[in-house]
């Protein structure tokens, strides 16, 4: 290994020289270098990012499809009563979060390669049971066991982009897979009324068989990545050597931390809860973190409003499901394009600052209860959702791009999703059905939250 290594460093050494050697081509050696990273990066994108988005939406709607089981009768089935209800998603939200740090510290002994697919397995697995609880208690059990396997994903797959792209090229692969599987999400109402069509079959409840055939394609999708994901640069298989090479030294030059005191990029940092405290310390993160919090909670909050703003049009539930794609697709391309400029700008917070605005606008209008108008308020869900979801690729490169050390920027990441994801919490209360259609205590909550983040 030692052998291996040493030769491994050598072609380094040699092809950097070449890169960097002075002579009269060095414009073309430059446009070479830029041609090669467009080629290293478009076969990164390829392979990655997809599997990568198809994880990150079986998380949302293996997380979600609860709400859909709920329209087809699994609170009658199981006798639970609303807040019992509520009790199992705030449940689900607890140990999601306690399960964020933790398994970010994992990901390095294991390996990306295994430890993100085994989460996807695990809670594919999970999800299916949830189509065969019979009670309450069950129902409780099976949701805090969710949340332990789910926590890890998002912020380990922060973490594992981190180790493959530069910081600015962070942003806009994080909105990509991030709006690619939102966008996709918002098709979840009308995968679960496909597969409830199934109906009542081996004594199973209509609403069983969206946990069942959800969780199932979970497990393969999970089992897919697997053999799929590369663990970094320097072995993934679709690369060439002298891609590995040269895609491992700019990721070195981007951040010099990641190698060690010796100069080595082969030695692997050693574990110490010294770093763990000092991610945990550090004031950038909670700041921010606290600022992801309110823009999650709208977030969290938002898919639960608008059906009935689009109900209040005059349109039909299974209608609605159609319009509410809408806003998810223009936010979408919103969210792209101001990944695209703040990863060129290599600017976050003060993007953030202009992106919340219209997301804030959006709810100061809708939360006045004399605006009636079904059309006004779903005009302002445009506004909302291109507001808090194109700040969302800004807010999670933020820490992990200004964290040294791999431990320290597991725990960065962890801990602020693990804050954050708090909003849950405050998306599960704030909205309940004696408020509709107004909401006005909920849509006035989010919007000093919103506010609050802007300020953070």
């Amino acid at each position: 290994m030692a052998e291996l290594e040493k030769r491994d460093g050598m072609a380094e050494e040699k092809y950097m020289e070449n890169v960097h050697e002075k002579n009269p081509t060095a414009a073309g050696q430059s446009n070479e270098n830029a041609a090669l990273t467009r080629k290293i990066l478009f076969k990164l994108d390829l392979r990655i990012l997809p599997i990568l988005a198809l994880l990150f939406l079986c998380s949302f709607l293996d997380r979600t499809n609860v709400g859909n089981a709920k329209t087809y009768g699994l609170e009658a089935s199981l006798k639970m009563t609303d807040h019992q209800y509520d009790t199992g998603l705030a449940v689900f939200y607890a140990t999601y979060i306690v399960s964020e740090i933790p398994s970010n510290l994992v990901l390095r002994k294991l390996s990306p390669k295994i430890w993100l697919p085994v989460l996807t397995i695990f809670w594919g697995i999970v999800t299916m049971c949830l189509g065969f609880v019979k009670n309450y208690s069950q129902f409780m059990a099976v949701r805090a066991i969710l949340g332990i396997c789910e926590g890890g994903l998002l912020p380990g797959m922060v973490l594992y982009l981190s180790g493959m792209y530069t910081r600015g090229e962070m942003a806009l692969r994080l909105g990509l897979f991030y709006t690619a599987a939102s966008l996709s999400g918002a098709f979840g109402g009308l995968l679960a009324r496909g597969l409830t069509s199934i109906g009542k079959r081996g004594g199973q409840a209509e609403w069983s068989w969206i946990f069942i055939i959800e969780g199932l394609l979970t497990v393969a999708i999970g089992i897919l990545a697997y053999f799929l994901l590369p663990n970094n640069v320097e072995t993934a298989p679709f690369l060439k050597e002298n891609e590995q090479i040269y895609a491992r030294s700019r990721l070195h030059l981007d951040m010099p931390s990641r190698l060690a005191e010796d100069g080595s990029e082969h030695h692997h940092e050693a574990f110490r809860w010294s770093e763990v405290r000092r991610g945990i310390f550090n004031i950038s993160t909670w700041l921010s973190a606290c600022a992801y919090f309110g823009i999650l909670a709208g977030l969290y909050s938002f898919g639960l409003f608008l059906p009935t703003i689009i109900v209040e049009l005059g349109y039909t539930a299974n209608e609605a499901q159609l319009w509410s794609v809408i806003p998810y697709a223009v936010a979408s391309v919103v969210t792209v394009i101001i990944a695209i400029v703040s990863d060129r700008m290599k600017l976050r917070g003060v993007i953030m600052l202009f992106v919340l605005i219209p997301a804030i606008i959006g709810y100061a209008v809708i939360a006045n209860i004399s605006v009636a108008h079904p059309k006004v308020k779903y005009g302002m869900t445009f506004l909302m959702a291109t507001g808090m979801y194109a700040s969302v690729p800004c807010v999670l490169v933020w820490n992990s791009n200004n964290s040294a050390g791999h431990y320290k920027r597991a725990t960065t990441t962890a801990l602020q999703l693990m804050i954050a994801n708090s909003g849950g919490f405050v998306a599960t209360f704030i909205y309940p059905n004696k408020d509709k259609p107004q909401y006005h205590k909920g849509h006035t909550v989010v919007l000093g939250l919103l506010v609050m983040s802007w300020f953070l």
